[in-house]
């Protein structure tokens, strides 16, 4: 299949936003150490400090409690430890609440040992059960430590958006703390860590149109906060050391402009991801669209239809000039089963494609992938008409 590619992969990576680039492009005009008192590192500082705001911006935060690191999973790592300080005073965290349908850094545990680990199951939609928590919590014993409970805002595979207030309400009487993994819904759908649900957000910079390489940790307060996972020269506050990635953190703070404004039009994003699924659906009546029964982000469709091989599918797809993946692109080339689709009940198919997509995604994108996707069909034997 001629012509440009459709790029429906925005779950695994967004691209490059021009802002984004224009903004790395000029950061890398200076060569100077943010750390450093001269004037050009007072330079590099002032861009550091901008994009601090914007960041903060994004989720009504305060610039003050956003603290840079590598990505996500750095992010994550940081923050899912057993050891926490509150002014000088150690806190011990004694136990890690996450979803069985959590993304692998949430899931896997950071620093907590496997045996400290807690996993909570999801209903078949892949929402968090919020029984299941409470009964978790309740026995959650307080004399070893402080509960802390770990949760994605939306889903990164089927999109589902999980019962955050919720969630925190029942944290906050079992006297924990709350980490969310935001990575997804950034961008998507609002986020206020000022509402007193989250004590902390995770951030990443390339899932909204921003670089590789950056992510933040956004805190309600500095009043609790994790021993630092990479300790160094003080950068970050003391909270994350190492010479900041100027490049990266520029762009990450124009994504992040670019992703707060969109948010006004994020209704165009979900027409179009409808028009997937309708085609979808219209070539294969029996497919399964996983998630459809909760709340969904507006850019995300994660279905498998009978005898379609999620990995087969995949290929076929990238040969036809269509990007799109069968799950999580952290567990690109694993085989079996998705570890949501399990979580839910549901692993028993032939695996499930997602399809992702953004505000630059457009009805020739849809086209494409129709196409693709009936062409696929028909060399299954006829299951459908052919495609016009």
């Amino acid at each position: 299949m001629t012509g440009p590619r459709a790029y429906l992969d925005y779950n695994a990576s967004a691209p490059l936003l021009p802002a984004a680039r224009e903004a790395m492009l000029a950061a890398m005009d200076s060569s100077a150490n943010p750390s450093s008192v001269h004037g050009e590192g007072r330079g590099a500082r002032r861009i550091v400090e901008a994009v601090r705001v914007s960041v903060a911006s994004l989720v009504n935060g305060n610039p003050a409690h956003v603290v840079f690191t590598s990505g996500a999973t750095e992010a994550a790592a940081t923050l899912l430890t057993p050891d926490w300080r509150m002014g000088r005073g150690p806190v011990r965290m004694s136990r890690l609440y996450v979803s069985a349908a959590d993304h692998p850094c949430l899931l896997n545990g950071g620093r907590f040992s496997p045996e400290h680990v807690v996993r909570i199951g999801v209903d078949s939609d892949g929402l968090c059960d919020l029984d299941a928590l409470q009964v978790a919590l309740l026995g959650h014993d307080s004399t070893e430590g402080l509960p802390l409970v770990a949760i994605h805002a939306a889903n990164n595979e089927t999109g589902v958006i999980q019962p955050v207030a919720g969630i925190a309400a029942l944290v906050k009487a079992a006297g924990g703390l709350l980490v969310v993994d935001a990575v997804q819904a950034a961008g998507r759908i609002p986020l206020d860590i000022a509402d007193g649900t989250a004590d902390y957000l995770i951030l990443s910079s390339h899932k909204i149109g921003g670089p590789l390489g950056a992510g933040a940790i956004v805190a309600a307060s500095d009043l609790m906060m994790p021993v630092p996972l990479i300790t160094g020269g003080g950068q970050e506050s003391g909270h994350r050391g190492g010479t900041e990635n100027l490049p990266a953190i520029a762009g990450f703070g124009a994504a992040a402009r670019v992703a707060r404004d969109g948010l006004a039009a994020i209704a165009r994003v979900r027409d179009v991801r409808d028009q997937i699924e309708e085609a979808v659906l219209a070539l294969a009546p029996d497919a399964k669209i996983f998630g459809n029964g909760a709340p969904r982000l507006a850019n995300t469709t994660f279905f498998a239809i009978p005898g379609l091989k999620a990995e087969t599918a995949q290929i076929g797809f990238d040969l036809a000039g269509v990007a799109v993946s069968a799950g999580s692109a952290c567990s690109s080339g694993r085989t079996g089963p998705s570890h949501v689709l399990k979580a839910m009940g549901l692993g028993k198919n032939d695996g499930a494609l997602r399809v992702s997509i953004g505000h630059q995604t457009d009805a020739a994108d849809v086209e494409k992938f129709r196409l693709a996707l009936a062409a696929m069909l028909e060399r299954m034997g006829g299951r459908t008409t052919k495609a016009a």
